[in-house]
């Protein structure tokens, strides 16, 4: 096979040999120029025939794999479409075989669905008597359905009163400790009451005592102040409310006197000893 630069070169020198040929007169070319211009036609035109060939059997050869590999998968369809139907073929039959082992257990029904039947004229068909049974059991399973929904709503029920008295027993117990606390507040409130009645009492009575002596002194100081005018022969010139300065003239009475008196000690003569 050759390689494509040599096909190139082989057709571009046969085309210039032909120009070049078809231009000249063939009787002016040399015989054994003609012969190899020939030999290389005829070369030229195996060669191109080859070339053909073999894209003739390479379109052949890919027509061929391109119809052996749809064949392969047509046959891997088919392939898969047995198996598929072989399951299918083998699920029916389990399924018949599954049928036909509760026909014969249906069976013994059957026999005594048709001696109910002779019992019951009301029934004219077994379909009617299986009619009036699914009915019935429709019926019961209504009301089995009706019966938990109540049960399920009496429990809810049962658990909301539980709750609730729950609730009203930790609201009980909340209640005794809050009228506990309130006891004790009231205790503690009763006693700093007593506490403070008795602290008022005895500041009352202080207050009565110190009001008492007050009094007492404001009469003294007054009876001083009103001895102390007596002596002095003048009338008294204070308030009677005015004990402080009644007891400041009191004072300076005394210590005129006392004044006076350590004169009168200091002027005495004294007495000899015998």
């Amino acid at each position: 096979m050759a390689v494509p630069w040599e096909k190139h070169f082989r057709l571009a020198l046969q085309e210039k040999l032909s120009t070049k040929i078809q231009g000249q007169n063939v009787d002016h070319v040399p015989p054994p120029l003609l012969r190899l211009l020939e030999k290389r036609q005829e070369l030229v035109d195996a060669d191109q025939g080859l070339r053909a060939q073999k894209e003739d059997a390479e379109a052949r050869r890919s027509r061929a794999l391109r119809r052996a590999a749809e064949e392969r998968r047509r046959a891997g369809r088919r392939e898969a479409e047995a198996l598929r139907l072989r399951a299918q073929l083998e699920e029916l039959q389990r399924e018949r075989a599954r049928l036909q082992r509760r026909l014969w257990r249906l069976e013994p029904c059957a026999r005594l669905l048709g001696q109910v039947l002779g019992q019951l004229p009301e029934f004219q068909e077994v379909p009617e008597l299986v009619a009036r049974f699914d009915g019935l059991a429709d019926t019961q399973a209504a009301l089995r359905l009706t019966e938990r929904q109540r049960l399920a709503e009496l429990e809810e029920a049962r658990a909301r009163l539980q709750r609730l008295r729950q609730a009203r027993q930790d609201e009980l117990l909340r209640q005794g400790q809050r009228r506990a606390q309130l006891l004790e507040q009231l205790e503690a409130a009763r006693e700093r009451t007593l506490h403070w009645e008795s602290k008022c009492i005895q500041i009352q009575n202080t207050a009565a005592e110190k009001a008492l002596l007050l009094g007492r002194t404001r009469m003294a100081a007054l009876n001083l102040f009103q001895l102390v005018c007596q002596h002095q022969r003048r009338p008294p010139a204070l308030d009677i409310e005015d004990t402080k300065g009644q007891l400041e003239q009191v004072k300076l009475f005394i210590l005129d006197l006392s004044a006076m008196l350590a004169s009168l000690h200091q002027a005495k003569p004294s007495v000899p000893a015998s």
